[in-house]
């Protein structure tokens, strides 16, 4: 610099410049050009386009020395002395190697002449010249120089590479050449679209030269080697970058055929690699997609390859020190595993041979997830180009390419542009943060497209970065300009930026910077296991819910480790962990930038440690497009936009990531994973994402507890749903709406909560009015008696102001109204009904209904086809066995002529003709039996159909005419369901239990329990009425016939007995049935529904309380049985001995104390006494006669059972008897088997003895006849079998099915020994009869 220009310097610059002036004058002798690279030749052309154009392209072919040698052609243009000549490259590891290389090429070391800066690594000095750089690296610099003045010269090497940041530099750089004439730009690729850079970089119409410099030294023979697939014709590789292109296949069998795949690429390096051994000395270059196709490729190679040959891996991810063994000196052969960091810059020595896959793991954006897919891809012609200009440098080269020919010419000439495939947000940011004008009219090389800028803008407007101005443009909002200050991605700067408002500062820092690091886990592949332990015990406590939190527990245990150990001991330390001491470096350095720059800024890192919740909801407001939520049915993810993803099977909380999480990063490889993944709260979620959620509102309706419309709100973040069905209030969301469901809902429907209504007076009288006339409605049978809902709605409308949406606002309201008027909202009669309902009258449709002295509560309901159409009786459980059947059938007034219509017309014509016209038939019926009712003071004592029969037949005289009419004329099956009367079953506490038009199926099901309940019900009043009687004085009448004593009786102490005792229970006059129950050392009073029901219990009761006053010869008599030793033994086989005699006792006590007829027991104390001194006197001798009659019972019933022994000829038979002995001869016969019968007992079993001889000695005639008269007995006894079944159920006594039973047993003597005779005549015939006459017919 001279001059005035110079005069403009700052001491500080004009310093700088002197030092690189010295420095330049000092390499002057030391710039020399290799003569065997191609670009030394060209040296004087490529100085003379530099110096005459600000934009030059040298397109230079793998191997011709661009990289290297341009920087010292612009020394020697005594460039890098007003500013450095800065050097980019497109990875950090090509930026090291090439600064290397260049150094010693200019005889200096790296931060003199030539420096380096890479991240957080600055080995630049005042007096550097050439200063080799990653891209990103310059463009952060951009930020705080955004002329770029610290540079005179831009060499943009592997522009062909267009990654995001080499497309914005290039479009950067265009705007900044037209503020800097003084600069210099030279953009180099091995492999370029040079006119489309030249067009782009045109200056006055004029494009950018370009330049064009041969590479390779020595030729390269390229070799066809395609992977050949037996199963299909898809093109090589394919089956690897696409895995699963078969949709119809499982995903099981796409796992294996990838597998197979891969196999299948390894088999082909492993040959292709064997080849070139064969072809001479020379290392080779091998291109993977990836690191974990190179680990498995280098356990194939090892295998198959002998010890002396060196297998190295190449990767980004690898350490320094395991990154520079390639370029160490070695002997014998190398292999070298590489991923495309190998395919420009970086020139691995030695390096004659490449075998190139032909396959890239491609990062690609996907606009509509909002996820990376890292997916296996064909490389370009132009990538693998450069791939085979890695060898051929130091000798003729080989490249083996595992594709064919036509494969290579059906692939892309380029590489998609980055700027293509990537998110846009963090240029977005840049360029707004720079005011560089609408991103659209910036001047890339390729625009994107739009929906890559609309989605990089959605990305920051969901970071809150990014607002609309005043005149409608994008703009940074203050947390956008804050981000655009922190050197990190969009989202982590977004979640420091909440950490500094959340308090959580200190641990977002460590998290961050982790999160923009490389991870600094090793994993050795011999070692994985070892390594993931070693992680674990650092990194995971046993109840981990975050591996964000792991990386705080890292920090602190690197944090230790540097405290108690030296360097060279804390890189062992770290070593033996598997921790990479580079990376955990480089983590320290980002975190001290980003502390550093917090401090500049004056943020407080808080000094108490932060929760789990404050850490996560700040780590949320970065990764709202990174939660997901477990799903049920297939136990992967449910994330944003639609997306399904698991957790990283790496994951430590693969397997308990719990319902809902967030992950620092989704990746798609073979399938979408999630890493660094934690719980979260989905609450969280939507309170950080208020600005993203979309709601919506569904069913509002009316809550009557709440007072309230309420309404289900589902919220949703991305098109996930975070709550499905939140209840909200749907007032303040749409006031119309809500007043409108208030008044038709609440007022209208009578939904109001009951403490309400009793601040509402208004509301009672309107609701009772609406009551009375739907009560109307229901017994007319007719809907068209109270007005339309709408009417009503309409009249609350018209009274209610529009802001009025619930139950609080209408009651402030209301008490204010009705201070002016009272009656503002009270309606009237007239206004409800639409016309007057005649003949609805309480005479006609009574309230409750009188039978047996009780009132039963009625109710009326019009709905055809419902199951309580019509008129409803409430009966309770208790009175169920008390109502009569007939009283029932009259209805009610009002429906009365309606039944007897339907009745009558439902009669065979034969009869109905008699009887026209129907209606005034009817009308003469109703009035002769109003007349029966009052001469008798009570209903019909009679049906309604005997009534009508009986009056069909007398009024008409067709009973003269010898007609006859039964009930079965009338159908009354057929009637409609509403003239039926309906029973609904209640408990005491009105609970229903059951419903039915049939008191006789009611009867079945629930007789027991009726009994029961009404026994409950009356002892309790009977014990209420005995209390009432101890404590009762001279003023204080008690009821003369509940007896004094109820219970503990042992004996007649409790005066008269009546056979009916009229009780007050619950408000209703009961008459009961007493008796006394059997409580085995003394008797109890009880009350039963039902006479047959009392009588049962009342003989055990009796039985009971002889024995007891009869005990001192009852035990004698006991003795003396108990000692019968051969009755006993006889017994054995039913039961215990002391059982029989205490049925025996029992059985001579029945027949010596109590009369056969129920109405001559004892009903007072003389009585009883006067029975129980007879029955002392009998008992010994009918205890006698009972021995007799039992042994000899037993000894029939041992004779049959020997005989069936040996009569298994006859199975049929045996069977029977079997049968009819299992039924007959029970433990318990002597109690069951009443006296009159037991007699019988032995004649029916020698019967069967008789049956069996018979057979024995009648051959094939008697077996047929045997089994004739078995088949007939058999159809009788499985009528009476079903039927005593059934009535068993409904705990119904019959003593007409109990004779038929006994006649069944004399039908047996009758058909197999009908020489025994039997008491009376008996046949099969006169039993069917007799079945029928009971109305028993099956």
């Amino acid at each position: 610099m001279r001059g005035s220009a110079a005069a403009k310097i700052s001491p500080k610059i004009a310093a700088q410049i002197a030092a690189r002036e010295a420095r330049l004058a000092d390499m002057a002798g030391k710039i020399r050009f290799p003569e065997d690279l191609p670009v030394s030749g060209r040296k004087e052309e490529i100085a003379a386009a530099i110096s005459a154009n600000p934009v030059v392209i040298v397109c230079g072919e793998t191997g011709s020395g661009k990289t290297t040698q341009l920087p010292k052609i612009c020394l020697e243009l005594g460039r890098g002395v007003p500013g450095l000549i800065g050097h980019t490259q497109p990875r950090r590891l090509a930026a090291r190697s090439v600064a290397r290389r260049i150094a010693e090429e200019l005889d200096t070391r790296i931060g003199e002449g030539v420096g380096v800066k890479i991240r957080f690594q600055d080995r630049t000095a005042p007096d550097s010249l050439i200063k080799l750089m990653t891209d990103g690296i310059l463009l952060a610099e951009s930020q705080h120089d955004p002329l770029l003045k610290a540079y005179d010269t831009i060499i943009i090497d592997e522009a062909h590479e267009r990654s995001l940041n080499i497309d914005f530099l290039l479009g950067y750089l265009k705007r900044v050449l037209g503020k800097r004439p003084d600069l210099k730009v030279i953009i180099t690729s091995a492999t370029i679209d040079a006119e489309r850079f030249s067009k782009h970089f045109s200056m006055n119409g004029k494009p950018a030269p370009v330049i064009e410099v041969s590479g390779r030294l020595y030729p390269v023979e390229v070799r066809w080697r395609p992977i050949e697939d037996p199963r299909d014709t898809v093109a090589n590789g394919e089956a690897l970058a696409k895995p699963g292109v078969r949709a119809e296949r499982s995903e099981r069998s796409a796992r294996e055929e990838r597998e197979a795949d891969e196999d299948r690429l390894y088999e082909a390096i492993s040959d292709a690699v064997d080849e070139l051994s064969r072809s001479g000395s020379g290392d080779v270059l091998v291109f993977l997609p990836g690191e974990r196709e190179i680990r498995d490729a280098a356990e194939v190679l090892r295998k198959r390859h002998p010890p002396h040959t060196e297998i190295l891996p190449l990767y980004s991810r690898l350490s320094a020190e395991e990154q520079d063994r390639v370029f160490r000196g070695h002997s014998g052969r190398r292999v070298v595993l590489a991923t495309n960091v190998a395919e420009t810059s970086l020139t691995v020595p030695g390096i004659r041979y490449v075998v190139d896959a032909g396959l890239a793991r491609v990062k690609r954006y996907s606009y509509r997830s909002k996820v990376e897919q890292l997916q296996i891809e064909k490389i370009s012609r132009a990538a693998a180009r450069q791939r085979a200009g890695r060898c051929g440098r130091v000798a003729d080269g080989i490249c083996i390419r595992l594709y064919d020919e036509l494969d290579f010419e059906s692939r892309s000439e380029f590489t998609d542009p980055e700027i293509l495939r990537s998110s846009l947000a963090s240029v977005i940011l840049r360029m707004l943060d720079l005011k560089l004008g609408d991103v659209t009219q910036f001047p890339f090389i390729e625009p994107p497209p739009d929906k890559a800028i609309r989605d990089g803008l959605l990305l920051l407007e969901e970071l809150g970065a990014v607002g609309v101005s005043t005149q409608g443009h994008q703009q940074l909002t203050p947390i956008g300009r804050d981000l655009a200050r922190l050197p990190l991605d969009p989202r982590l700067g977004r979640m420091v930026l909440a950490a500094r408002d959340n308090h959580c500062l200190t641990e977002l820092m460590i998290i961050a910077s982790a999160l923009g690091a490389q991870d600094p886990r090793l994993r050795p592949p011999e070692q994985q296991q070892a390594a993931d332990e070693a992680h674990r015990r650092i990194m995971f406590g046993p109840e981990e819910q975050s591996e964000f939190m792991a990386w705080l527990k890292l920090w602190a245990w690197y944090d230790e480790a540097m405290k108690h150990n030296s360097s060279r001991k804390l890189t062992q330390f770290c070593q033996k962990h598997f921790l990479s001491i580079l990376r955990l470096r480089e983590w320290r350095d980002i975190h001290g930038q980003l502390h550093t720059l917090a401090g500049e800024l004056g943020w407080k890192f808080n000094a108490t440690p932060a929760t789990y919740e404050q850490i996560h909801r700040a780590l949320l407001t970065g990764l709202l497009g990174n939660i997901g939520c477990k799903s049920e049915e297939k136990g992967d993810y449910l994330g944003a936009r639609g997306i399904r993803f698991v957790v990283h099977p790496g994951s430590y909380l693969q397997k308990k990531a719990g319902k809902w999480l967030v992950a620092a990063e989704l990746a798609e490889t073979s399938r979408l994973f999630a890493r660094c993944v934690a719980r979260v709260n989905p609450e969280w979620i939507e309170q950080i994402g208020e600005h993203l959620i979309r709601r919506s509102y569904s069913e509002p309706h009316w809550e009557k507890k709440a007072m309230q419309v309420v309404a289900f709100e589902r919220t949703t973040l991305h098109g996930l749903t975070l709550q499905a069905k939140r209840r909200v209030h749907y007032g303040a969301l749409d006031v119309a709406a809500s007043r409108e469901i208030f008044i038709r809902e609440g007022l209208v429907a009578g939904e109001i909560d009951q403490s309400w209504v009793n601040r509402w007076p208004f509301y009672k009288h309107n609701q009772k009015l609406i009551e009375d006339i739907e009560e109307l409605e229901h017994k007319q049978r007719r809907q068209d008696v109270l007005v339309d809902d709408a009417l009503i709605e309409a009249f609350y409308d018209a009274r209610i102001p529009a802001d009025v949406v619930n139950g609080a606002g209408f009651d402030a309201w209301r008490r204010d109204a009705e201070k002016a008027n009272p009656k503002l909202l009270y309606l009237n009669r007239d206004d409800l009904m639409r016309h007057e309902a005649g003949g609805v009258t309480t005479d006609n449709f009574p309230p409750e209904i009188l039978m047996n002295g009780v009132r039963y509560d009625l109710s009326y309901h019009f709905a055809p086809g419902a199951s309580d159409d019509g008129v409803t009786l409430t009966l309770p459980l208790a009175h169920l066995n008390r109502i009569p059947p007939e009283a029932c059938e009259w209805l009610v007034p009002g429906l009365l002529r309606d039944k007897v219509l339907q009745l009558l017309k439902n009669l065979p014509q034969r009869y109905r003709s008699k009887l026209v016209p129907l209606p005034t038939f009817a009308d003469e019926f109703i009035a002769a039996q109003q007349l029966v009712r009052d001469r008798a003071g009570d209903q019909s004592p009679s049906g309604l159909m005997a009534a009508l029969i009986q009056h069909i037949l007398f009024e008409r005289g067709l009973n003269a005419r010898g007609w006859t009419l039964t009930p079965d004329a009338f159908a009354p099956e057929s009637l409609p369901a509403h003239l039926q009367m309906n029973f609904r079953l209640v408990d005491g506490q009105g609970r229903q239990h059951d419903q039915s038009r049939s008191l006789s199926d009611l009867r079945a099901r629930w007789a027991q329990e009726a009994r029961d309940a009404f026994s409950q019900s009356a002892q309790a009043a009977v014990k209420a009425v005995a209390h009432k009687a101890e404590v009762a004085t001279s003023d204080a009448p008690i009821d003369a016939e509940v007896p004094a004593q109820t219970s503990g009786i042992t004996s007649w102490s409790f005066g008269q007995l009546p056979e009916l005792m009229e009780l007050t229970v619950d408000g209703q006059t009961l008459y009961g049935y007493p008796a006394l129950h059997d409580d085995g050392d003394a008797v109890s009073i009880r009350l039963f529904d039902a006479q047959d029901a009392a009588a049962q219990v009342h003989r055990q009761g009796l039985l009971r309380l002889f024995a007891i006053a009869l005990q001192e010869p009852f035990k004698g008599f006991e003795k003396q049985l108990r000692k019968d030793s051969e009755l006993g033994m006889r017994y054995m086989p039913l039961g215990d001995a002391a059982d029989l005699a205490q049925q025996m006792l029992w059985c001579a006590l029945e027949q010596a104390c109590l009369p056969e007829q129920e109405k001559n027991w004892p009903r007072s104390a003389e009585d009883f006494a006067e029975a129980a001194r007879r029955g002392r006197e009998r008992l010994g001798l009918l205890i006698q006669e009972l021995s007799r009659l039992v042994r000899g019972i037993l000894d029939e019933w041992s004779a049959v059972r020997k005989k069936l022994l040996t009569a298994k000829a006859w199975p049929t038979a045996v069977s029977d008897i079997e049968a009819h002995l299992a039924r007959l001869m029970t433990p318990t016969f002597v109690r069951d088997i009443a006296r009159d019968q037991l007699q019988h007992v032995p004649r029916y079993l020698k019967a069967h003895t008789v049956r069996l001889d018979r057979l024995k000695s009648g051959g094939a005639p008697a077996l047929a006849r045997d089994q004739s008269a078995l088949a007939e007995w058999t159809a009788l006894w499985q009528s009476y079998e079903r039927r005593a079944r059934d009535l068993a159920r409904a705990g119904v006594q019959d003593e007409r099915l109990n004779q038929f039973r006994w006649q069944l047993e004399e039908l047996r003597v009758s058909l197999f020994a009908q020489e025994l005779k039997t008491p009376l005549p008996v046949s099969v015939k006169r039993l069917e009869k007799a079945w029928q006459q009971l109305g028993h017919a099956s």
